[in-house]
């Protein structure tokens, strides 16, 4: 058994004075508060519930700062950044992706993050055509190094798009058919475990035919595992739902499939009145990634609009320009307040901004990875984040303005220890395995080669 002592701890209630948790095998089985710190506790500051990673590439870590040059073109964007990525993707073999993925996840880590929903659409190893599971066994291989709690969501990919039936040859080192992907999907599930569980989803409306996102979607309903796709990210995108299926990705989506509360719609950013309206009622989460949507171009969410008529949303750090979830909660604020020019716009059921984006995110994220209860409380996961009461973001702040400070304060992070499964992952504000997950990343990084 472990046991915390936090002098506060952020539990479903709010912030509680003198709490105790008590740990045994990866589960919290008590917690008591006006408690008293015994002898063998560990006695730290503040204690809050980790949050979910709901959307990475992981891959796409090793690409962050390498596309930040503007073309002879001068026309850069998603779909220049596109063949950059493609680029990167072609290249990483199983060795080279369990080492980006292991850094990036103790990034994660080390941020707060204590889960990760990993959209992985790299099937085919490069340099092993005979190992059908490769790729997947270096996400579950990094994920195990570095102690995250794993959902893996493997994402089919079959063609180039709406009319284009085949990839492209960029495109072949993360096609498959239909069969194939599902024949994976199932070795996946076999291979689930207390800390990795397993989801499904397709990478676009784009990318799939209309029957294998049925099918797809099937298995996830039936089976209630969480359902992850790419929409709307992008205006080209709508334009060539509306010339191929005669409507608009979101509103095609909601009237053809039962899209429900195990639904993860990545990105999302262009939608009309209805659509917003729409998705709102079907209780699907939107995995929203505002470092990336930033760096990439593509547009503002109508996050205001969204959250007034029920919307749940989730945050995820998607191609790791920046891997902090603060960060990620602060830019979803600043971008309602830069397009409406005003300010404490996320402020529906609190009064104050960082306490509901964090409480949103935190439950969103938990449904969108299927990773049950979010909070602190007996039965839950052991994932917390411990934060110093000493650090100068902190002080001064009250029970209402503690997680303001954490959002809007800035950086560096007061996160002094992080637990997944009831292990220390995180002390000192350092992942225990910190050296080790960078000597790998720079060896992968040599074998990638100067070309980025």
């Amino acid at each position: 058994m472990k046991k915390v002592f936090a002098k506060k701890a952020l539990l479903a209630s709010g912030w509680v004075d003198d709490v105790r948790l008590e740990v045994v095998d990866g589960q919290i089985t008590a917690v008591t508060s006006a408690a008293t710190a015994d002898a063998d506790d560990m006695s730290v500051g503040f204690v809050i519930p980790g949050l979910c990673n709901a959307h990475s590439h992981a891959f796409q870590r090793a690409l962050a700062g390498h596309t930040e040059q503007r073309s002879p073109a001068g026309r850069d964007n998603f779909w220049t950044w596109r063949e950059r990525m493609y680029d990167l993707a072609g290249r990483v073999d199983a060795e080279i992706l369990s080492a980006i993925a292991r850094q990036a996840y103790s990034e994660m880590l080390a941020s707060g993050y204590t889960s990760v929903a990993e959209f992985h659409y790299l099937h085919h190893d490069p340099k092993n055509a005979a190992g059908v599971d490769t790729m997947f066994e270096a996400i579950s291989a990094a994920a195990s190094a570095t102690g995250i709690r794993l959902s893996y969501v493997p994402v089919h990919y079959e063609r180039a798009g709406f009319d284009d039936p085949r990839p492209l040859a960029h495109q072949q080192s993360f096609a498959q058919t239909l069969d194939e992907f599902l024949q994976h999907h199932e070795r996946a599930t076999a291979a689930a475990s207390a800390q990795v569980n397993v989801g499904i989803g397709v990478h676009s409306l784009r990318a799939v035919r209309q029957e294998s996102l049925r099918a797809i979607s099937k298995i996830a309903n039936d089976s209630f595992v969480p359902m992850h796709l790419h929409i709307a990210e992008q205006q080209l995108e709508v334009e060539q739902c509306l010339a191929a299926y005669g409507q608009r990705p979101v509103k095609w989506l909601l009237e053809n499939f039962e899209v429900g509360s195990n639904w993860c719609l990545v990105h999302a950013t262009h939608m009309d009145a209805d659509e917003i309206t729409s998705l709102a009622a079907s209780e699907a989460v939107v995995a929203l990634c505002p470092s990336t949507e930033a760096n990439l171009g593509d547009g503002l969410f109508p996050l205001h609009d969204f959250l007034s008529q029920g919307g749940r949303i989730a945050i995820g750090s998607d191609s790791h320009v920046s891997i902090n979830p603060f960060e990620e909660l602060r830019w979803l604020e600043y971008g309602q307040r830069l397009v409406t020019q005003s300010r404490n716009v996320v402020s529906f059921s609190k009064s104050h901004v960082g306490s509901e984006l964090f409480e949103r995110t935190l439950v969103g994220g938990a449904a969108a990875s299927g990773q049950g209860r979010p909070h602190l409380e007996v039965g839950a996961a052991a994932d917390l984040l411990v934060l110093n009461d000493e650090d100068p973001m902190l002080t001064g702040h009250s029970d209402e303005t503690r997680l303001d400070a954490l959002v809007f304060s800035g950086y560096p992070l007061p996160v002094e220890r992080v637990m997944v499964n009831g292990n220390w992952r995180v002390v000192d504000a350092m992942h225990v395995e910190r050296d080790e997950a960078r000597s790998g990343y720079a060896d992968a990084i040599k074998k990638l080669g100067a070309a980025q």
